[in-house]
């Protein structure tokens, strides 16, 4: 980790469309990402380091992330403060369409420790990324999850392949993986 350049905290979309998903029979792994989260965040918090949160708005008509729903809201494990910015996007990644990067880059921030949902979709796209933009990016392994999905063939894949699988893809080239411990252990009192 550059000794220089600051550290932040970007937790993706831990919002409340997630339990519709779950109540409509949408299996995930990783029951724990929301304890994992709650306690980086409080690490983070501790320390007087940089949160961003980052929030998806649906666009289409029967999308569960619509702003004035409830599936908007975030979960209150993850629940902002007055004085950390959110960043609202409308599609995969969080520097798309969004001012991120810019508040990003004039904070001298150069090391970005991501979580959040979904491991596959939105942590994925932002983390590769931000390893394409030049930061310093890890994943926590343990903070996000990924859901059972159906491929083109009709195979379902579970949701622990589909999580294992991405942070293989990401690992070493857009992305360090590593674990909520570590963070709060090793990274983030460097």
């Amino acid at each position: 980790m550059s000794e220089s350049a600051d550290i932040a905290l970007i937790v993706i979309d831990v919002q409340k469309a997630f339990d519709a998903w779950e109540a409509a029979g949408r299996r995930r792994n990783n029951p724990e990402a929301l304890r994992s989260i709650a306690a980086l965040l409080s690490a983070f918090r501790a320390e007087g380091r940089p949160i961003f949160h980052v929030r998806h708005q649906g666009t289409a008509e029967d999308s569960f992330f619509l702003p004035g729903t409830t599936g908007y809201e975030v979960k209150d494990e993850a629940r902002e403060r007055d004085d950390e910015p959110v960043i609202v996007k409308r599609v995969n990644s969080s520097f798309i369409g969004t001012d991120l990067e810019a508040r990003l880059r004039s904070g001298g921030i150069g090391t970005l420790i991501i979580c959040g949902a979904t491991t596959n979709h939105c942590v994925e796209t932002t983390a590769r990324m931000a390893g394409n933009l030049g930061f310093e990016t890890y994943l926590v392994r343990d903070a996000t999850w990924a859901y059972d999905r159906v491929g083109p063939d009709g195979d379902l894949h579970l949701a622990e392949d589909v999580h294992a699988m991405t942070l293989a893809n990401l690992e070493g080239e857009f992305a360090r993986i590593v674990r909520s411990g570590t963070v709060v252990d090793d990274l983030l009192k460097r």
